[in-house]
């Protein structure tokens, strides 16, 4: 007799069942298509971390409350303490080593060293990966970039200047 309800084989159609134990996962990261092999309860940050030495994203609080892994899926911020991996397979993540081209940094990141927006910089990543989006996203008023900032914790209490950093993008400066 079975405690666990249906049997896990009986999945809707173009499901597959998958794990306990490791499997491969294709993930495409930063525009290359990456692939690793994985327990299907690997989140998203420990596959970019330990299994493809992605470090920008960092491992805070691995509860979702601090932002520090903060990474886009499909262009949309996501927690990737909080996500998993397997999910992933078939978006685009990218990570804050993804926002670079050709060896120049994106305005953004050069905003957070022109503004000294950071003092020991761990929350650094996921803060400008939060900033580029909300940007993109269209909060422009400094109301909605205060706001949308608040899941982004600095333990170092930059927030000034961290503003100051997204309102000088925002305003091309």
């Amino acid at each position: 007799m079975s405690v666990r309800g249906p049997a896990l084989t009986e999945h809707g159609p173009g499901l597959e069942e998958r794990g306990p134990g490791p499997v491969p996962v294709t993930l495409s990261v930063n525009g290359t298509e990456r692939h690793v092999y994985i327990e299907p309860r690997v989140s998203l940050l420990d596959a970019l971390r330990e299994h493809m030495a992605l470090t920008g994203p960092k491992k805070g609080c691995d509860q979702g409350a601090c932002g520090a892994c903060t990474v886009w899926t499909d262009g949309r911020r996501v927690l990737a303490c909080l996500t998993l991996a397997v999910a992933c397979e078939g978006r685009e993540v990218t990570t804050v080593e993804g926002l670079s081209e050709d060896g120049e940094l994106h305005a953004m990141q050069k905003a957070f060293i022109a503004e000294d927006a950071f003092q020991c910089g761990y929350c650094t990543p996921g803060q400008i990966m939060s900033a580029v989006a909300l940007l993109a996203e269209g909060h422009t008023s400094d109301d909605e970039i205060e706001e949308r900032m608040s899941g982004n914790l600095c333990r170092c209490a930059a927030y000034p200047q961290i503003r100051a950093a997204v309102r000088a993008v925002r305003d091309g400066s």
